[in-house]
């Protein structure tokens, strides 16, 4: 069977990380629960096997194939974090983001990129006074887990 976590590991026989610890604890309570990434890529075995790692790590994770998907989707939701493509038909991920920040704007947002002509998309949010992180793909899992750690 396929192991997407192992695709690109240095060790592929070292043991998976434990990663289910990972959870958010809200100042009112003691409450705790999985924090939620929505993954959004129209590359659909991108954004499964993105899926499918941040679920084996703790992540309560769910996956759109388009802008206009993963808004829905995160209007119903209301995710943690976006973890979102950036060049994609109809709405690309930082016309995605900017709709995002502005109804949740404690979600947290990480655009992903492999292509290198993307400069006008990022800057047209920017003029906006929308500011994204933005990481290259391919991303290997763990440097994906751990950033989204530190979010």
């Amino acid at each position: 069977m396929f192991d997407p976590w192992y695709v690109g590991a240095s060790d592929p026989f070292s043991p998976r990380p434990n990663h289910s610890q990972i959870q958010k604890t809200t100042s009112a309570t003691a409450r705790t629960k999985k924090l939620t990434v929505l993954v959004v890529d129209d590359e659909r075995v991108i954004a499964d096997t993105m899926t499918e790692i941040l679920r084996r790590s703790g992540f309560d994770a769910i996956c759109a194939y388009d802008g206009l998907s993963a808004l829905e989707l995160a209007l119903k939701v209301n995710p943690d974090f976006v973890v979102t493509d950036v060049v994609m038909p109809h709405m690309n991920g930082v016309q995605l983001a900017i709709a995002i920040r502005k109804a949740m704007p404690a979600t947290e947002i990480l655009l992903l990129s492999g292509q290198a002509g993307i400069t006008e998309i990022v800057d047209g949010g920017r003029k906006d006074g929308y500011l994204f992180e933005l990481i290259a793909k391919p991303i290997h899992p763990e440097k994906l887990l751990q950033r989204l750690r530190t979010l």
